[in-house]
């Protein structure tokens, strides 16, 4: 059986489909499967051990920007995957998206799997979206017309930075004295403001690591403004933490492979939902996910993260509104359950997520 999986969101959504490839690859082990992805996130599954072969286009639209060389590369690519004579494409993604639907439905496929609503697009296997459940449980739903149920424990999410990404971070850091587990990584990185610490919290958080645990601390951040149209930066949190010149907080502006390869060699980390925070789970140290307004937004039981050592936050209207206090108590108990399993969490009996609304 050949089987063409299509993935056409961002990072944090491509890391969460990996334990439908591992349900697929355990259930179907002589099957081939192939995955379609962006040129913006296929790099996140190069060397996965459930996937034979990436299909990486080029995005044609770019926040404002319509690139017609893309558009065009992109029919050319569909009229190869069209050659490959699927037996069966999925359009992977827990909730209805036509967009994800038609392009899976382009590859030409025996059969096509897609949550779809009653507006169509008219797919072979159309299911309907689920009304609860994890992302990852959601996508592993799509796999029952091949007869494949969701297993009882769903596998974690699967990500391993590359031998060198993680060597040159470990260079990095000890060129700033920055041992093993010796700091904690710090995200800004949130589309919406109220998503995000703010400056004087993150100053809090990091003196308090430091005199409590003698942790230093690795900032990171979207870069840019905060009204960039095609990508909101975190610039403007981040420069007035950086202007207080503090030693033991560490800034590093960069790529998405390389931030995650020095968040690996964190002790713990802290990151608002967001792809890193997703990126960060699956990390040896784990991380606390911040979520807000989650009545109207994102919520964690949708969208938490999951690893061997995770927590999420709540707020009800701003991340700002978080007491310092119960940060640092979930992340005492992040960087314990590390400890006590050597290392790794998934050793560790308290180790999972336990969500929390926090108002004040």
């Amino acid at each position: 059986m050949k089987i063409l999986v299509v993935k056409r969101d961002k990072i944090g959504d491509l890391l969460l489909a990996t334990p439908m490839l591992r349900v697929i690859r355990t259930a179907l082990p002589e099957a081939r499967i192939e995955l379609l992805a962006s040129d913006y996130n296929a790099w996140l599954l190069a060397g996965n051990r459930d996937i034979d072969r990436v299909w990486t286009y080029r995005r044609a639209r770019s926040g404002t920007h319509v690139s017609v060389r893309a558009a065009l590369q992109q029919a050319v690519q569909m009229l190869r995957l069209r050659s490959r004579r699927y037996d069966v494409a999925i359009a992977a993604g827990g909730e209805v998206s036509p967009r994800a639907a038609r392009r899976a439905m382009l590859a030409g496929a025996k059969r096509t799997i897609a949550y779809a609503g009653e507006e169509g697009p008219f797919v072979t296997d159309p299911l309907p979206a689920p009304r609860a459940g994890h992302e990852c449980e959601r996508m592993a739903r799509l796999l029952a017309p091949l007869g494949i149920p969701v297993p009882e424990v769903l596998p974690l999410p699967e990500y391993e930075p590359t031998r060198p990404a993680l060597e040159e971070a470990r260079a990095w850091l000890a060129a700033r004295s920055l041992g093993e587990r010796g700091f904690v990584a710090i995200g800004l990185g949130a589309r919406r403001p109220h998503r995000r610490p703010d400056a004087a919290q993150v100053l809090r958080w990091a003196r308090r690591l430091h005199a409590e645990h003698g942790l230093h601390t690795l900032l990171v951040w979207t870069p840019g403004r905060a009204d960039n149209p095609d990508y909101p930066g975190d610039d403007d949190v981040a420069e007035p933490i950086i202007a207080r010149g503090l030693p033991f907080i560490h800034p590093y502006r960069g790529g998405l492979a390389p931030t995650i390869a020095r968040v690996w060699h964190a002790r713990t980390s802290v990151f608002p939902d967001s792809g890193l925070m997703h990126l960060a789970a699956a990390s040896p140290g784990g991380v606390l996910g911040l979520f807000a307004q989650t009545a109207v937004s994102p919520h964690p039981s949708q969208w938490g993260p999951r690893g061997a050592n995770v927590d999420v936050l709540e707020a009800e209207t701003s991340v700002a509104e978080l007491e310092d206090t119960i940060v640092a108590e979930r992340l005492d108990r992040l960087m314990r359950r590390h400890s006590r399993a050597g290392g790794n969490p998934a050793n560790s009996e308290d180790a999972g997520s336990s969500p929390d609304r926090c108002t004040s």
